[in-house]
Formats: C-alpha cells, structure tokens, sequence
C-alpha cells in the first residue's frame, strides 16, 4: 500500500503541474491529498489524515473547483510553457530534492523505546483552544488565510481575462 500510495502521489503531482486544463489540475490535486492522507492512514494518524481530507482535501480543492467553475469556461487551457520556464523549474526541482535527500541522509534517526499514550480529549480540547506555547489557535487563522488566499488566486488564475477597455457609463 505505501508503494502504491507513494506512485499515486508522485504521478498526480506531476500531473497536476503539467496539465494545460485547470479543472484537470484541480482533480489531479485533490487525488495527491486524497492519497497523502491515506498514507497518515497507514501510519495510524488518524487525526491527521481526517484533517488532511477535511482541511486540504475538502476545503481547499473544493474552494479551488468552485472558483474555477464561478469565473471561467471549464474548458479553459493554460499556454503552453515556455523553455527557459521549464529549465527554471527543473532546476528548482532538483535543488529541492538535493536539499532534501542530504536533510534526510544528514539526520540521525533513533528508535523511540516509549510505549503509546493514552490519548487525553481533553487535553486535545484544550490545546485546540489554547494560545499559549501548546496552542492550536494561531495555526488554525494561518490556514484560514491560506483557505483565503486559495481561493482568490484561484479566481485570478482562473479569469478569462484583463479588465475590460470599455467604458462606464456615468449618469447625472
């Protein structure tokens, strides 16, 4: 299951920068999140694939497939990328891999020898309330503007086109 979640994220998320159609990028994005949380799934973070399927999957996906189908044709075609775009990016691409592969390699990883916790609700309630140094308040506004800011560059993305050059009618 790892591997075969592993080759869906890695194909959808080639898919999802390489397609021309946005609607298309938009599924291929929500097909990486929707495989990303199944890997939490296999880990047992069952907290952390709900949020993966409810935060990222369902929200911004849907804000994203939403605003595409209120400002544009579903149909609608990015241009086509140009050479230098696509050395840029491929440079960026191995830059980050590299950076991550010697990050990983780097680090010593160490067995944890501490049996599982109990989990403590409210202990889990508190900290989602709290904004001290253990709270999940101000991570959770952070991605309320993410949510924010995902859909208004998908309106941006996703318009037809400029301001028009046309004239507003004043009336006296």
């Amino acid at each position: 299951m790892f591997v075969l979640f592993s080759v869906m994220i890695i194909v959808f998320s080639i898919l999802t920068v390489t397609t021309r159609k946005i609607l298309r990028a938009a599924t291929y994005l929500l097909l990486v999140l929707v495989s990303t949380s199944g890997l939490y799934f296999m880990l047992n973070y069952q907290f952390m694939a709900a949020v993966q399927l409810t935060l990222y999957a369902g929200g911004i996906v849907v804000l994203i497939i939403f605003s595409i189908l209120l400002t544009s044709h579903i149909s609608q075609k990015f241009e086509p990328v140009g050479i230098k775009k696509t050395i840029f990016s491929g440079l960026a691409a191995i830059a980050g891999a590299i950076l991550s592969i010697v990050t990983i390699l780097d680090y010593q990883f160490s067995a944890n020898t501490e049996a599982a916790k109990e989990v403590d609700m409210k202990l889990i309630g508190r900290s989602l309330l709290s904004v001290d140094y253990d709270g999940y308040v101000l991570p959770f506004e952070v991605i309320s503007i993410l949510l924010l800011a995902a859909m208004i560059a998908a309106i941006i993305v996703a318009k037809k086109g400029g301001p028009s050059n046309t004239k507003t009618p004043t009336y006296n």
